[in-house]
């Protein structure tokens, strides 16, 4: 397969067809391949009771899978046969902020007089608590969000639809295995716990954003809406995009010592047109020191939570992974006159990576179309 959905990867979704019940298939090439009837758990409206087994079935399974859809022995069906719904039933949702490209743009657009970092930055993954409920499958559509909105020249809030709406590249990661309350998950047990990736895009408002953050952060600005690709990857197909994490200064503390950055090369297509590739592995904290930062309270887990890695920029302006850094705060439009997203946008994240196979995977990718505000 030359389409990224070879042997080497074969993701995860929940799909249903006419009459059908849910339950889970593979991504093989053009095709879904129903693998309902391998094990009782992926006869099943989400991936939960499978993730929930543990790394050990996961292998097994796969590789049950693997040999099952080489000898064609799995009914398949063509993509456009099928409806794919959301993956995974989705517990918790924290959304981190690991790019220091991003973090440092940010930093410059609103503190163009002071150091672009904040002093916590360098010393752990910054993150902020989502709403699961909001997260939907790629293709559902974005409605504009009402809020409140105040600009720096105004004397008091407005109320209306956002007037600076964004986009947010991002990978999310699937946790499988749940974690009790008051333990923790050591960087090295990142696969134990973590099932799989997604696409996602953590779609914002950044005038509402604005205006809300201080001093308890994002709230309105984000909830509203996260998109995540209908295909989960597993873990065990990016072994041969592990690479290394790029230099950390200062050493982190002993808790988040160690972990892999992935090399994951991320395309942002608005309206059919490729405007930027942030690439994944130049982010500054890893998969699992994030992990690790978000249990070292104590946290618990559950199967289905997840966690984003805030969004993904390099350090050259066409590898910025949000239009608020590709307009430098709506200052410098781009792609014909856009800073920030008009109705009837759309977006669509793609991702690849290295296989284990020797060429390279596709990653399933994230679209949302821009719906008027309902007022």
């Amino acid at each position: 397969m030359s389409d990224g959905f070879g042997l080497d990867h074969l993701p995860y979704g929940v799909f249903v067809t006419e009459g059908s019940a849910p339950r889970v298939g593979v991504r093989y090439g053009d095709k879904v391949v129903d693998v309902a009837t391998v094990r009782p758990e992926l006869d099943r409206p989400s991936l939960n009771p499978f993730m929930a087994l543990g790394p050990d079935a996961w292998a097994e399974t796969r590789a049950q899978i693997t040999e099952l859809v080489e000898s064609e022995a799995l009914p398949a069906l063509p993509l456009d046969a099928a409806s794919l719904l959301l993956p995974f039933e989705v517990g918790d949702y924290v959304d981190f902020y690991a790019s220091l490209d991003h973090a440092s743009n940010v930093g410059r657009i609103f503190r163009p007089d002071q150091e672009p970092l904040l002093p916590n930055w360098r010393h752990l993954p910054v993150g902020y608590h989502g709403r699961s409920g909001t997260v939907v499958v790629s293709g559902t559509p974005v409605v504009r969000p009402c809020g409140q909105r105040k600009s720096p020249a105004e004397q008091s809030p407005t109320y209306g639809p956002s007037l600076r709406l964004d986009i947010e590249a991002e990978l999310g990661f699937v946790v499988g295995v749940g974690t009790e309350l008051g333990s923790r998950v050591p960087v090295e047990d990142f696969a134990q716990h973590v099932f799989g990736v997604v696409g996602l895009n953590d779609w914002s408002a950044r005038d509402i954003q604005a205006w809300e953050y201080v001093p308890l952060g994002p709230f309105l600005g984000k909830s509203f809406a996260t998109s995540v690709s209908a295909w989960v990857t597993p873990l065990a197909a990016l072994a041969a995009a592990r690479c290394d994490l790029p230099a950390q200064d200062p050493v982190p503390l002993p808790y988040l010592a160690g972990g892999d950055a992935l090399d994951i090369e991320v395309e942002v297509v608005l309206n059919g047109e490729v405007v930027s590739r942030p690439p994944y592995r130049t982010m500054y904290w890893s998969p699992a020191q994030m992990l690790a930062h978000l249990t070292v309270n104590g946290a618990s887990t559950r199967t289905g939570d997840l966690f984003a890695s805030g969004t993904i920029s390099g350090p050259e302006p066409d590898t910025r992974g949000s239009f608020l850094e590709l307009s430098w705060g709506g200052k410098e439009p781009f792609a014909g006159g856009h800073t920030f997203l008009e109705d009837g946008d759309e977006v669509t994240l793609r991702y690849a990576a290295p296989g284990t196979g020797g060429g390279r995977i596709t990653l399933g990718e994230v679209t949302g179309r821009i719906e008027a505000a309902r007022v």
